[in-house]
């Protein structure tokens, strides 16, 4: 043991949890040796020195993945072009935020035209505020019909944020489905959601105090509601009642989504499945709902959780498993 170092000294030395290291040596980056009069990882030199290079090249944002490809391979190529690579990124961001920046600019310069005290300016400023929203303007404040679109184009490229993801496992549960239905169809007045709900009392919750989740599929969906112990067909009649059998999903929180913006969380969520050794189980199907609270007994609508929190949340669920192999 005399040249060894023990987990925590070595977690305290470079300020990083016994996770994570735990997971460097899980993900095959790290490794840590045992003795038998001790019971915690040590790690020897070398795994010390491994160590400090994939801090290094975390601190570079270098992605598992290519660390992986870096110490999978002898020599110096792979670093190389995987440096070379966020050289270039960071070039492509740094001229993406240059434009940007002439961008918001100019739009100074068109603000200083407008006289607040006139309403025919504001209510310029606001279509064209509207427009830009919408992704519908054609011209510009001064008659430059690029500034807009430029600045969309350029704020999606520079929007590479990842929302926070939980890998969290759904036990199985007995549930009852309404089947595939239009989207349209399910929320009338008669519609098959307000259906669902006379049923509500024998419902129960199966995380984050979500009795319901919802699948959808392409221009239909189906809701379904897990049920207490002893509810029948009968019970939950025209619904059937089904075994939902649960498993891992990645986890993301959203807030204040529009039909765009629910696809580029979906896309990123997706992005950083590739980047772990998980991948998306396409024999089950992505799931979403929305939190309905109880507090002293009362159940909290979702409107009055919205009006509370001051935007919409939705928690968006993608079915994930261990990748062949791993």
């Amino acid at each position: 043991m005399r040249n060894l170092i023990k987990i925590r000294d070595v977690s305290s030395k470079y300020d990083i949890t016994a996770r994570t290291l735990r997971y460097y040596e899980d993900m095959g980056l790290l490794s840590s040796t045992r003795s038998d009069d001790y019971a915690y990882r040590m790690y020897d030199e070398s795994a010390v020195k491994r160590l400090e290079q994939i801090l290094i090249l975390r601190k570079l944002n270098i992605s598992i993945k290519d660390i992986q490809r870096v110490f999978n391979t002898s020599g110096s190529d792979v670093v190389l072009e995987v440096l070379g690579k966020k050289v270039q990124s960071i070039d492509d961001e740094v001229a993406l935020l240059h434009e940007l920046k002439e961008i918001v600019l100019d739009f100074i310069q068109e603000i200083e035209q407008v006289n607040f005290s006139d309403n025919s300016d504001i209510k310029l400023l606001y279509n064209k505020a509207k427009e830009i929203g919408t992704q519908l303007i054609s011209i510009d404040y001064i008659g430059k019909p690029s500034n807009i679109n430029r600045l969309i184009k350029i704020t999606e490229k520079l929007d590479k944020k990842i929302p926070d993801i939980m890998v969290v496992r759904i036990p199985g549960f007995r549930a009852v489905t309404v089947g595939e239905q239009l989207w349209g169809d399910m929320f009338k007045n008669d519609g098959y959601m307000y259906q669902l709900w006379q049923h509500v009392h024998l419902y129960k919750n199966v995380i984050f105090d979500c009795f319901d989740f919802l699948l959808p599929k392409n221009d239909k969906a189906e809701w379904i509601c897990a049920v207490k112990d002893g509810v029948t067909n009968a019970d939950v009649s025209p619904f059937k009642l089904f075994d939902f059998k649960g498993g891992l999903y990645a986890m993301a929180v959203s807030i204040d989504e529009d039909n765009e913006s629910i696809h580029k969380v979906e896309d990123k969520v997706r992005q950083w499945i590739e980047n772990t050794n998980f991948e998306l189980d396409k024999g089950r199907n992505v799931m979403f709902n929305m939190p309905y609270l109880y507090e002293d007994g009362k159940d909290i609508a979702y409107k009055d959780i919205e009006k509370g929190l001051g935007y919409k949340q939705m928690q968006r669920y993608f079915p994930i498993k261990l990748k062949e192999g791993i």
